[in-house]
């Protein structure tokens, strides 16, 4: 096993690895143990009561971060004509069709999002194999296919994010930076959870969230209770 460092060990001994922390304990905790001069990303992590490999078990889904992500997002837009100049007004970084699609080809992707307009997507379809690994391909069930690209792209600089559960029933979301106010990184969390629970499937059998974990992009792990859904903003562990 690698010999982990002394900040490390010392960072650990401050989490109570038998506690399940309340979210704002969880995210005040973890803001103080982020040591990097850099301003780390908070994420949480779930594990599901689901069986992601049946079809009706599958969680997605989309939520709007009441404070954003602290990220600059960058955003392309497949269309054309006045819904081109539509995506293009909203802060669009790239707004294209075919000439857009060869320039993926060609191998750029120095993008986070990309919207599409229902008639782009026939040709947007040829680079699937690119887009679709990289969770880039635009979607009707998360409002990136769209006749409304300036919505979509507004919304998705606004603080819009996807989630997916993968394979092994994990789920993972971006809550914001370590430099956000902790009740602001809760408030996030919050309206994560809402809709996470609203995406509950109905074959799902037993307990929904069975783990919940927070963390800075190079921090560790603070265990927060899943069972916690609301009065998030008390700092107590009662629910």
């Amino acid at each position: 096993m690698a010999k982990r460092s002394k900040a490390y060990r010392q960072t650990a001994e401050q989490i109570d690895r038998e506690r399940l922390y309340a979210p704002l304990e969880a995210v005040k905790l973890a803001k103080e143990l982020s040591k990097s001069k850099m301003d780390e990303t908070v994420e949480v992590a779930m594990r599901l009561g689901v069986d992601p490999r049946k079809a009706d078990q599958m969680v997605r889904g989309t939520v709007n971060l009441p404070h954003g992500t602290g990220k600059t997002v960058r955003v392309i837009a497949f269309a054309v004509g006045d819904k081109a100049a539509q995506a293009e007004a909203a802060g669009a970084d790239a707004v294209g069709s075919d000439d857009l699609i060869e320039r993926i080809q060609g191998g750029w992707l120095d993008f986070d999002a990309a919207v599409a307009t229902p008639d782009q997507m026939a040709k947007v379809g040829r680079i699937a194999r690119i887009l679709g690994p990289r969770g880039l391909m635009p979607n009707p069930k998360s409002g990136t296919v769209t006749p409304d690209v300036a919505k979509a792209v507004t919304e998705i600089k606004g603080g819009k994010i996807d989630f997916r559960v993968d394979k092994q029933a994990n789920l993972h979301l971006v809550i914001g930076k370590s430099s956000f106010d902790a009740e602001k990184l809760v408030e996030n969390y919050a309206a994560a959870l809402d809709e996470i629970l609203r995406a509950k499937p109905s074959a799902a059998k037993g307990r929904y969230i069975k783990k919940v974990v927070v963390s800075t992009t190079m921090g560790r792990g603070i265990p927060v209770d899943p069972a916690r859904t609301r009065n998030l903003l008390a700092e107590d562990a009662t629910v």
